[in-house]
């Protein structure tokens, strides 16, 4: 038998005697013949009353009331009735008026929940004869006597069993083994992909659904209302299935992995529990919400639907599960890459230290982690060129925001054109998974066309930019020449006068 996938339609129970007394009401006149729905005839159908039922039928399946699918509970009881009356909040009780065991009551809850929407007429005659035999099955062999009025006989469920198609029993079979693997309570959990998000960059998140035993539910709806995420192009790497909203409105069976322009998807776990969605992280915060129905511990009584003629209840067999996870997600990171150069050659100058800041020159640049850039004296990190390039490069910059790199101080030869109140500096606009360059020119000190006085010779060399002496030099060695020769000549002279 293929599994129903568990949708969120509200299933409604028509309850055939459902109060707290038990037998508290005769069934009375019905008015307008009640119109049965999807299922198979019993014939001919179980006596009861004394009366020979032959030419009748017993029916197993739905009822139609107001256009809705109802299933009722309690056998011989014509159903659904006019004079019935119900209690929001009422346990489903036996027939006799009796509590269910906890095994049955979170089996009917889970079947009505997974087939009470069911559209085949084999899985509506097994769910009818399921709940004739939980809710009426016969205390003792006296509960079958066909001398019972309507109000005390029991459901034959072996009869019954043995008039239905072979397709039935064994579907019978299957929705009993089934009940007992996946009945509730059920529990909803999900997973946000592990670390900080990025950005227009798809994830996987997890929806699974499991019961007490820790059993994975499959086939189950569920609805997911997000924040800040959009559904993946082609669904990139889901294992459930997944549709939109629209589609699962409109009772699409599998609808079409999308991309969704609204904040809520349909998802559907496989066989193991799971649903596992690619989602697009498109803000700061993404947020899941799964919501979903599940078999309730016990059905009971909601509020009763008055139609023209009939009393419904809905079944009281689901209730509604959420859950949720969050995570946080940023723009992909950004790099700078900054080289040094000389304004005239081009060429790249190393180990220059240049502070890296925001645009206002002052507070640090950020990194993808949203910390400040700092350096070890707590000013904003400075950074320092290397190579022939004289480049420096600083990755992992939260985006967008815009940088700028300070030269600190000048290096050896490109003092003079250095202005300590505007030192040269770049400026770039960092966006998402790019990397922005930057270039810082320096202009060379320049090259002295005099020797400095106290100069050493072998600065000449570098220096002089003409060959051959001046001639206000030349005449002054000449004037130093005769200066040094009249010297020596008086010394001579004295010399001499003394002898």
């Amino acid at each position: 038998m293929a599994r129903r996938r568990l949708g969120t339609a509200v299933r409604l129970l028509g309850a055939c005697l459902l109060a707290t007394t038990g037998l508290a009401a005769l069934p009375g006149t019905a008015s307008a013949a009640v119109e049965e729905g999807i299922g198979h005839e019993i014939t001919p159908g179980q006596d009861w009353g004394g009366r020979d039922r032959s030419g009748t039928h017993d029916w197993l399946g739905s009822y139609v009331v107001g256009g809705e699918h109802v299933f009722c509970v309690s056998f011989a009881l014509k159903a659904p009735d006019t004079d019935e009356t119900y209690e929001p909040g009422d346990e489903l009780l036996t027939k006799w008026g009796d509590p269910l065991s906890a095994e049955v009551a979170a089996d009917i809850s889970y079947l009505l929940l997974r087939y009470g929407d069911t559209e085949s007429p084999d899985d509506a005659a097994a769910l009818a004869h399921l709940l004739h035999s939980w809710t009426a099955a016969p205390r003792d062999p006296s509960d079958l006597d066909p001398d019972n009025p309507f109000t005390e006989i029991a459901y034959d469920i072996e009869g019954h069993l043995a008039a239905l198609p072979q397709s039935v029993r064994t579907t019978v079979e299957e929705m009993k083994r089934e009940a007992a693997t996946y009945r509730g309570p059920w529990t909803a959990e999900v997973t946000a992909p592990e670390g900080e998000q990025t950005i227009d960059t798809p994830s996987e998140w997890t929806v699974t659904v499991t019961n007490a035993d820790g059993t994975g539910i499959p086939g189950v709806d569920i609805t997911l209302d997000v924040a800040d995420l959009g559904l993946a192009d082609g669904d990139a790497g889901s294992t459930g299935t997944v549709g939109d909203g629209a589609a699962a409105a409109s009772g699409a069976e599998d609808g079409a992995a999308e991309t969704v322009d609204t904040a809520q998807t349909v998802v559907t776990t496989d066989e193991n529990g799971t649903a596992t969605v690619a989602l697009t992280p498109t803000g700061e915060n993404p947020l899941v919400r799964a919501t979903l129905s599940a078999p309730a511990d016990r059905p009971y009584v909601r509020e009763p639907v008055t139609t023209d003629t009939q009393r419904v209840v809905s079944t009281g067999g689901e209730q509604e599960l959420t859950a949720e996870a969050a995570t946080t997600a940023r723009t992909a990171p950004g790099q700078v890459r900054v080289a040094k150069v000389d304004d005239e050659t081009g060429e790249g100058i190393a180990g220059v230290p240049l502070r890296l800041t925001g645009e206002d020159g002052t507070s640090p640049a950020v990194g993808q982690d949203g910390q400040p850039l700092l350096g070890t004296d707590g000013e904003p990190l400075v950074i320092t060129t290397e190579g022939p390039d004289g480049t420096a490069a600083v990755e992992n910059l939260r985006t967008p925001q815009t940088v700028c790199l300070t030269e600190v101080k000048p290096p050896n030869g490109y003092t003079d054109a250095f202005d300590p109140e505007n030192p040269p500096r770049a400026c770039g606009e960092l966006t998402p998974g790019k990397t922005v360059t930057l270039r810082i020119t320096n202009v060379a000190d320049e090259v002295p066309r005099t020797i400095p006085a106290g100069a050493r010779p072998m600065a000449v060399e570098q220096a002089a930019t003409t060959s051959g002496a001046p001639v206000e030099a030349l005449l002054g060695l000449g004037g130093l020449a005769l200066l040094v020769s009249g010297l020596t000549g008086f010394a001579v002279r004295r010399r001499f006068a003394r002898r």
